[in-house]
């Protein structure tokens, strides 16, 4: 111990010593980068300078669906309905309310937050609210103009966290251009970020043997709706398109934890429609309608279709109607199984928003 003692006070020493004279070479680099911003060491450049706008340039614009062809090439697809599944949920969903309301005379609650007047964010925020009332949810809803100010949505958001009757907070995107998206999103309590967007609940989904607290609602209905079609996910090869961090990066992590083999596409891509054709599992999410057409899919493939685009038609009961990003009729001819827009994913957001609500609800009141 005592020569141990010995060296290490003169290793002490000798360093001591040498930082008086001159510092080693791997510290005046530090030093140099401290003080000389300009100064790298690495070729890799900061992460956000090199986001780039998801610009998609489809083959065709045409939004009405061709006619199916008759003959040998009929309809050969099973439709994966996702509101028939959604209802069967639901019911699960309320009868869980109910037996909190009796056992502690509490109920989840979810409170929403909507800015400006986009037709498909109200029809969104529509429906989740009519959903709650379904199931014997309370919510709360805050409408804000197009062109209010950041502080306005931080308040109500500040508001939210604090009440404890408000289990699950949704901020309904997209945001206004003005807005710091980021900012406001992280603003949500974790406890209560049912729509699980907090960097803490995707980072928990990124990584192996972390669970998170909430898994993003589309794409936990996305898999949802291939567990109960009997759709095997492991092993298989799967193509997500579109990177979104709503819907594209969260699904895309979730097929890996189902032991997927994953790949993304996104606008800069090269042939994407060949590599979306050797795909078992496609999952699309871009909002492009028609984008992926008959050669873009393996036949006997199952396409889940999250991509929704509203198009004029004075003859819908809001005036519009939603297409996909799959072009419908020529999927159906080539796939083993598809969701249809609407009727296949978008009632299973709410149900699974609404899920999380309730875990949210049982763990706050530690009722199982």
């Amino acid at each position: 111990m005592t020569m141990m003692k010995r060296i290490t006070q003169s290793m002490t020493v000798i360093w001591k010593k040498g930082s008086k004279k001159s510092m080693p070479p791997t510290c005046r680099a530090l030093s140099t980068l401290k003080y000389n911003h300009c100064y790298q060491i690495l070729k890799s450049p900061p992460l956000l300078s090199l986001d780039l706008p998801e610009i998609w340039t489809p083959d065709s614009l045409d939004y009405d669906r061709p006619p199916i062809k008759k003959g040998s090439n009929e309809q050969t697809a099973a439709v994966i309905d996702g509101k028939s599944i959604s209802e069967e949920i639901m019911l699960g969903i309320a009868s869980e309310v109910s037996r909190m309301k009796e056992a502690i005379s509490k109920v989840p609650g979810l409170a929403v937050i909507l800015v400006g007047q986009r037709r498909d964010s109200q029809t969104y925020v529509r429906n989740k609210i009519k959903a709650c009332e379904e199931a014997g949810i309370k919510s709360l809803m805050t409408e804000l103009p197009e062109d209010c100010k950041e502080e306005e949505i931080l308040s109500a958001l500040s508001s939210f966290n604090e009440d404890p009757s408000i289990h699950g907070i949704l901020v309904q995107l997209p945001l206004p251009k003005h807005l710091d998206e980021e900012k406001i999103l992280n603003q949500v309590s974790v406890e209560k970020d049912v729509d699980g967007f907090n960097p803490l609940n995707m980072g928990n989904l990124a990584m192996r043997g972390r669970e998170p607290l909430f898994i993003p609602c589309t794409p936990k209905g996305c898999i949802e709706l291939l567990l109960r079609s009997g759709v095997e996910i492991m092993g298989k090869k799967a193509v997500v398109i579109g990177r979104s961090n709503i819907t594209g990066l969260p699904i895309s992590l979730l097929l890996q934890r189902h032991h997927a083999t994953v790949s993304i596409l996104h606008a800069m891509s090269k042939n994407p429609d060949k590599i979306s054709s050797q795909a078992d599992i496609v999952v699309t999410a871009v909002g492009v309608p028609n984008l992926v057409r008959r050669h873009w899919l393996k036949p006997g493939a199952v396409v889940i279709d999250v991509g929704t685009y509203p198009v004029e038609d004075p003859n819908s009961e809001f005036g519009y109607r939603l297409i996909g990003d799959v072009c419908y009729e020529e999927a159906l001819e080539v796939v083993s199984a598809i969701t249809p827009v609407p009727g296949g994913v978008g009632p299973m957001t709410i149900a699974m928003l609404l899920s999380n609500t309730l875990d949210s609800a049982k763990l706050a009141y530690d009722f199982t």
